[in-house]
């Protein structure tokens, strides 16, 4: 973002330069002020995402800003289609808005002046915002409008969101040989043609995104934490790494998690893998399990019940690679994040063979 906000600046300034006749100084000033005003577009565009989502009640954690978008982090998803496109429209309709206000104020300015320049460029570029985000396709805002629609026919909010991810791919796609074909007759400059396929491939990539949320949304009632999480096998304290992985591999149970238990048989700690899997394999006979080991009053606790949806919250809330799971005070195992990613995000090849099957 700092260097796209260089990169404003420094071409708008020239271009005031130029055609304002100002000092350079000043016209980078103007052009730092420009960016300023991209910015307070975009929020003022997030703020109508944001404000539409409270007003249906639905919580705002935060926006996220950027020079040329930004993003509003809300705590639930829309409760129905009609919603869902309402929260969606409502950025660029404050950014259209904004553009036909700029344009207004440009119309009762003198020309050739700093305040008109600047009303011009707000004005252009909030009504093209505008419309390209209605472009139906995610992650574009017309994305989420065309998903609202597409789930009030189906009843199916995940394959809705897949039908607009793929119609956002092929905006992408087309956006980026039509930017080559303007380029090629001359409209669009080099620079030009650059600054657009950059948004193509972000488009691209936030499409892609939105496709594999919804595949993983689709999968989060195969999430069983009771069948996922790994049994515990305690060793006493002191035990040599190389003894415990002995262990671990002739136990009859399933890849079970070493843990670290107390003289009294309580399980105190459990083994970091990654932390494990560096120590030399000539030193494990000589390294205590305790020296690879997490307490487990610093382990993320999730409960047995839990549901697909929940777990991935509190795995998003409280990223690690291990936690504790849970049936009110009894540990019933551990959940490595690599199990749980290999049942919501499974090999293409595996996932399409079951489904042959």
């Amino acid at each position: 973002m700092l260097v796209l906000a260089v990169l404003v600046t420094v071409v708008y300034g020239g271009f005031v330069q130029g055609s304002l006749d100002l000092p350079g100084p000043v016209s980078y000033l103007i052009g730092f002020g420009f960016v300023l005003c991209l910015l307070g577009s975009v929020l003022l565009h997030e703020l109508g995402h944001a404000l539409t989502a409270r007003r249906f009640g639905i919580g705002v954690r935060g926006i996220t800003l950027e020079l040329l978008g930004g993003y509003t982090e809300m705590d639930r998803e829309a409760p129905n289609p009609r919603v869902d496109a309402l929260v969606a429209l409502a950025g660029p309709a404050v950014s259209l808005v904004l553009g036909g206000l700029s344009a207004l104020v440009y119309h009762l300015l003198p020309d050739r002046t700093i305040a008109g320049e600047i009303a011009f460029q707000l004005a252009a570029s909030n009504i093209l915002v505008a419309f390209f985000n209605v472009l139906p396709g995610l992650p574009l805002d017309g994305g989420r409008a065309l998903r609202a629609l597409v789930w009030a026919i189906v009843r199916d909010r995940t394959r809705a969101t897949v039908v607009a991810g793929w119609a956002g791919r092929v905006i992408a796609v087309a956006t980026a040989g039509g930017t080559v074909v303007l380029y090629r007759l001359g409209f669009v400059t080099v620079f030009g043609m650059l600054f657009i396929l950059l948004v193509v491939v972000t488009l691209w990539q936030g499409a892609g995104q939105s496709i594999r949320l919804a595949r993983m949304t689709s999968r989060f009632p195969l999430v069983d934490l009771g069948a996922l999480a790994r049994p515990v096998l305690g060793v006493p304290s002191g035990t040599p790494l190389a003894e415990a992985e002995r262990r671990g591999v002739e136990d009859a149970r399933d890849r079970p998690a070493l843990g670290v238990e107390d003289s009294s048989g309580r399980l105190v700690a459990l083994v970091d893998v990654a932390a494990a899997a560096k120590v030399p394999a000539d030193r494990r006979p000589w390294v205590p399990v305790d020296s690879v080991a997490r307490d487990v009053g610093k382990l993320t606790a999730l409960k047995a019940d839990l549901t697909g949806e929940q777990v991935v919250k509190a795995i998003q809330a409280y990223p690690g690679a291990q936690y504790l799971v849970v049936s009110g005070e009894d540990v019933v195992g551990v959940l490595h994040v690599a199990d749980l990613a290999a049942v919501l995000e499974p090999p293409r090849t595996v996932a399409q063979a079951k489904e042959r099957s």
